[in-house]
């Protein structure tokens, strides 16, 4: 058996606004290599599929065990896990069947899902969540981007658009978010929430924080009391064994994470968090590739 998982390959694909990143996994998780190639511009599905398809070929050549293909999206994938719904940073994304693409082209089975949701697969596989059957990711970067994982599995809902954990409401009446929603926790957690609410980068703030400014001291732990209150609803909701922080922002965690705890502590019955961890992801910006190989891995058990 070990022989076999250690000769069966597949490609995990994290497809960005800037970069696409490969890498080439065995099923023992062991990267056997890795590429990455610069997203066209403009980045129509089109220019992404010839681009993928070149990188794809470069990385199966003379590779016969690779058996398939993992894809992470930045935006929404359809249940089947076949159709990029839309695309952030990616121009003209409508209901991309970009699996089917791929999978004419290289004869390889290809799943697709969200790339938060990849990060997710990849952080419970080799990351930070290993010992975890229950556990949630919230990547703090740009947006907030999250995944649930129960009982081992990635959990989307039937419509594949479940685990939007950003866009959770925080305050009833608080700024409006792209989603429609109003006052998401996406709007108070993110980069640019950060941006908009004292005109610095994460980077900056943290560092000012460090060499004891007072106010950005303040600001941390308030945005970790904020954090916190929305992940109280999410253990009430999910009960996870562990809560996975991931993203940019998370760089700073050592800033926030002592308000967050206290505030989730204030706020959630002990009954609902017994035993729960908050830890950091382990896996950077790997994560996405990792987790899409991961999914490749699954796919391919349950196709058997």
């Amino acid at each position: 058996m070990k022989d076999q998982q250690i000769s069966s390959q597949v490609i995990g694909v994290d497809l960005g606004g800037s970069a696409i990143k490969l890498g080439r996994y065995d099923a023992l998780g062991n990267c056997h290599q890795s590429l990455t190639v610069p997203t066209p511009q403009p980045a129509t599905p089109e220019a992404v599929c010839l681009a993928l398809l070149d990188a794809i070929a470069q990385m199966s050549q003379n590779v016969p065990s690779i058996q398939g293909i993992g894809i992470g999206l930045p935006g929404p994938v359809d249940a089947s896990g076949r159709i990029s719904q839309i695309a952030i940073n990616l121009k003209n994304w409508q209901n991309v069947p970009l699996a089917d693409w791929i999978e004419a082209k290289t004869g390889l089975s290809v799943v697709m899902a969200n790339d938060a949701n990849c990060a997710g697969l990849g952080e419970a596989w080799l990351g930070a969540g290993q010992r975890f059957k229950n556990l949630i990711l919230l990547t703090l970067g740009t947006g907030v981007g999250g995944a649930i994982i129960l009982n081992g599995e990635l959990f989307v809902g039937p419509q594949g658009t479940a685990g939007e954990l950003g866009l959770i409401t925080l305050n009833f009446d608080g700024p409006v978010c792209n989603s429609g929603n109003q006052g998401s926790l996406e709007q108070y957690a993110s980069v640019q929430a950060i941006r908009r609410e004292t005109g610095l980068e994460p980077a900056e703030l943290a560092a000012k924080a460090k060499l004891g400014d007072t106010k950005a001291i303040e600001y941390w732990q308030q945005y970790g009391r904020r954090l916190g209150a929305g992940l109280a609803s999410l253990i009430y909701i999910l009960t996870p064994e562990a809560i996975i922080l991931g993203g940019g922002i998370s760089a700073g965690a050592e800033l926030f994470l002592p308000s967050t705890i206290a505030e989730i502590e204030r706020r959630v019955l002990a009954s609902s968090r017994v035993g729960l961890e908050l830890l950091i992801a382990e896996l950077g910006n790997q994560a996405g590739a990792i987790g899409a190989a991961k999914l490749a891995f699954d796919s391919l058990v349950f196709k058997h």
